[in-house]
């Protein structure tokens, strides 16, 4: 298959699937199943990229095991979290929206697009006729692993500390969330580097850049930090801005204690 094809067949299936975790939302009452399925698709769109690219095998099979391995590290851990209830952003949004299912439905419709979207840097790999030179299959396996591990590292710490009752209206300050208030985003956004160094040496191998760039734009300014620190500023208040002026935002950094914000 070309590109096109296998994004068109990617929407299809990222739009049934998405359909399909709405339905469930309307008895669940829980709309963060939503990131459960788009982490999921993603992994699937690795896979179906992999298997219908026209590329060499290596970084396709790369492909496949990097991309599937991540998105069911995510999903997994997104699933788990579901049982702590809904997230405060989406209960924020279906207070907001008064629950009205089409505009969630307009929110999984959404994220199905976003599976498209994001998965255009796995066309680039699985377009690619060569196999990358050794330093650069050596680049995206080394960013994959220390990406992926961070963000579980940080994860794991904010599983931790949110699971002790004694740190209920609290910031977590520990391990990498000292030196960076999104720390997951951080590793999540290096993450997407590894797909640009698997696609060196593709035709389409600018798509591949789609991934860091699109990516970043979206967890700076679109869905992923403003809505995450205004809901914990609802939550924590002056202790969450306290935090906000000691650590920096995305880029980890070392603490501070003046008023400057860092890491912008």
């Amino acid at each position: 298959m070309n590109a096109w094809q296998q994004l068109g067949l990617l929407a299809i299936l990222a739009w049934a699937a998405m359909t399909a975790a709405w339905a469930l939302q309307r008895r669940t009452q829980n709309i963060g199943i939503v990131d459960v399925v788009w982490s999921a698709c993603l992994g699937l769109g690795a896979l179906l990229m992999a298997a219908t690219g026209t590329g060499a095998a290596t970084p396709r099979v790369l492909l496949a095991a990097l991309g599937g391995i991540w998105s069911l590290r995510l999903a997994r851990h997104l699933w788990l979290r579901l049982g702590e209830g809904e997230d405060g952003r989406y209960r924020a949004l279906r207070e907001r929206w008064h629950g009205h299912q089409a505009k969630i439905y307009g929110l999984f419709a959404f994220q199905a697009a976003l599976v498209v979207l994001f998965a255009i840097p796995y066309t680039a790999v699985a377009a690619n006729p060569v196999t990358p030179a050794a330093p650069w299959l050596i680049v995206a396996v080394a960013v994959w692993v220390v990406s992926v591990a961070g963000e579980a590292l940080a994860d794991r710490q904010l599983a931790r500390f949110r699971g002790d009752p004694d740190n209920r209206g609290r910031t977590c300050r520990i391990g990498l969330w000292r030196y960076s208030r999104h720390p997951n985003y951080f590793f999540e956004w290096c993450h997407w580097f590894a797909y640009a160094a698997l696609a060196a040496g593709s035709p389409i191998q600018a798509a591949s850049w789609l991934g860091p760039v699109t990516m970043y734009v979206f967890l700076r300014w679109i869905s992923g930090i403003p809505y995450t620190e205004m809901q914990a500023l609802r939550t924590r208040g002056d202790d969450y801005r306290a935090y906000q002026r000691s650590t920096a935002l995305f880029f980890p950094w070392f603490p501070h204690s003046d008023d400057s914000e860092r890491g912008q």
